[in-house]
């Protein structure tokens, strides 16, 4: 499911076209690029999710004095996020690249991809694709995009 995911992200990114795509006609695209129909459908519910995530729950309980808060995660997250990852949102938070709503947005998709943990290059897409869809965020999009793509050079000392 998640590299269905990270092909959609990387073909539909940059296209300038309308990014509303029909589901049957994005689900026979997939198909003929040689996916499964049962990671497509999950794939499809898991961009679905995302969408409705912006009008969710999450905002109305985030107070202004949330950002320095400390987030506690619960067992089956720290199952699913590993302290690499959980350090890396932390980081994220820190750099303003996050924030509580954002950051929880991430956590929420993440929970809900298949397997028992996920890497902190997945983790990363996800972190992308979530600034993505939100308006608004688009210097944190673009401040994750340099974190992530640009090669340092040389040594930082």
């Amino acid at each position: 499911m998640f590299d269905i995911l990270v092909y959609l992200f990387e073909n539909y990114i940059h296209n300038e076209s309308d990014i509303y795509v029909n589901h049957a006609d994005l689900t026979k695209e997939l198909s003929r690029a040689g996916f499964h129909d049962d990671d497509i459908f999950k794939a499809l519910k898991w961009l679905d999710n995302l969408s409705a995530l912006q009008e969710s729950h999450v905002k109305p309980y985030l107070s202004k004095g949330a950002s320095n808060a400390t987030r506690i995660y619960s067992a089956p997250e720290l199952a699913k996020l590993e302290v690499e990852c959980q350090g890396f949102l932390l980081f994220l938070e820190q750099i303003n690249v996050l924030d509580a709503v954002t950051r929880e947005m991430v956590i929420d998709r993440v929970m809900d991809l298949d397997g028992n943990s996920i890497s902190l290059e997945d983790l990363k897409w996800v972190v992308l694709m979530v600034l993505f869809n939100v308006p608004g965020r688009e210097s944190a999009y673009a401040q994750m995009e340099d974190l992530i793509f640009d090669e340092p050079e040389g040594p930082l000392h």
